[in-house]
């Protein structure tokens, strides 16, 4: 338990350790490189794999920034390379059944690795197609913008509803942070609010512990806390695209999801404020529009999950309301780092907004706050509080 609480995140993939907390995890991806010029590693990863064809999948957004370098290492180290372009335009791309479809209809029966050159929706997409195929994939992180790289899940889309079916891990990861100073800065704040996200992740999880008996680790707890302290603690630098602060979100992002994969769960970085976002996005897609990026919501979703914290302090298990920090300090904190704060920043309507201060408890079956404020009879009161401070 030691060991990984002070090891780099270097030295994990294939880590294997009995947890105080009565479990054995192990952490089963085989390669990490988070560096400058990262992405001339991937030969050497792809390098079991040889036999076959590697079918390499990148958009138009992400090509130039490092899927057409990528492409080329693997060809001038004598690979069997077939691309795939998802060619966006304006539009966004989705983790849906067209995306998915088309990522399925090239793999062939020699196929022996896909290789995603991305983010958010080409890693969700691509983890679970291989997931589904039995086949290994590594992931090209084009920015700093979520904390799905190295964790089990994929959430997608199907007719309209997102939710997060178990797929598996990478069998790598490059993240060249030469691509990823050249990330959107709306990615940078999107990767920020996820990380800022675990905040109020880590106080439902323990209310999930003392009112459910959900099975909690104070492992995983230690390591994610201690990757926000050192994320919080260059902050600052994220608005002016300082190398350390987006190598330090980078690695808080990284080691958020390995916690997640220690315990094949996102019990340790995502609660009520990611459903929120989920309830926001699936709205936003039932009505034909492109999406808010999803960290970007988690973030403002962060400071009103602090809020029912506050709201129902009187009746909550001793110890948990002292994790979470005040929603103050949590939009002092998104602002320090140039993410959003407010619904209405972020053009979400009233309408939309109260609907989803009921409803988004419902969006998956994990305990949380809100589904504590609808068995405590004080969800609507809550939800109509925080509906006519925002929106008057």
């Amino acid at each position: 338990m030691e060991n990984i609480l002070t090891m780099p995140l270097s030295d994990m993939p294939g880590l294997t350790f009995d947890c105080a907390c009565g479990q054995r995890h192990s952490f089963p991806v085989k390669h990490l490189s988070i560096r400058s010029g990262a992405v001339d590693d991937l030969p050497a990863m792809a390098e079991p794999f040889r036999s076959g064809t590697i079918v390499v999948v990148f958009d138009s957004n992400t090509y130039p920034v490092a899927g057409e370098k990528a492409v080329a290492r693997l060809k001038d180290a004598g690979f069997a390379v077939k691309e795939l372009l998802f060619n966006c335009g304006d539009d966004i791309l989705l983790p849906d059944e067209k995306t998915l479809g088309r990522i399925l209809m090239e793999v062939d029966k020699d196929t022996t690795l896909i290789v995603a050159v991305g983010s958010g929706v080409l890693n969700d997409s691509v983890k679970f197609v291989t997931s589904r195929c039995h086949l290994p994939y590594i992931i090209v992180a084009t920015a700093p913008s979520m904390d799905g790289y190295v964790s089990d899940g994929a959430p997608i889309i199907c007719e309209g509803y997102k939710y997060s079916p178990q797929a598996h891990l990478t069998y790598g990861l490059v993240g060249d942070t030469d691509a990823l100073q050249t990330a959107p800065q709306e990615l940078v704040a999107a990767g920020y609010g996820d990380v800022v996200g675990k905040i109020t992740a880590l106080a439902d999880w323990d209310l999930a512990k003392k009112v459910v008996g959900e099975h909690y680790c104070e492992t995983s707890v230690q390591l994610v806390q201690k990757a926000l302290d050192k994320c919080f603690a260059e902050a600052a630098g994220l608005p002016r695209r300082k190398p350390e602060a987006l190598e330090a979100l980078m690695e808080a992002l990284t080691i958020t999801g390995v916690a997640m994969a220690l315990l094949n769960i996102s019990r340790p970085a995502s609660g009520a404020e990611h459903m929120i976002s989920h309830h926001w996005e699936m709205a936003y897609i039932a009505r034909g529009l492109n999406p808010i990026h999803h960290g970007i919501q988690v973030g403002v979703a962060t400071v009103l999950i602090a809020r029912f914290f506050e709201e129902l302090s009187d009746v909550l298990p001793a110890g948990v309301a002292a994790l979470c920090p005040s929603h103050e300090e949590i939009e002092n904190l998104l602002r320090l780092g140039g993410a959003p704060v407010s619904p209405v920043e972020i053009g979400i309507d009233r309408e939309l907004f109260h609907r989803s201060m009921l409803e988004s408890y419902t969006v998956r079956p994990r305990y949380s706050v809100m589904r504590f404020a609808m068995e405590q009879g004080r969800l609507e009161a809550i939800a109509d509080k925080l509906t006519t401070e925002y929106y008057g």
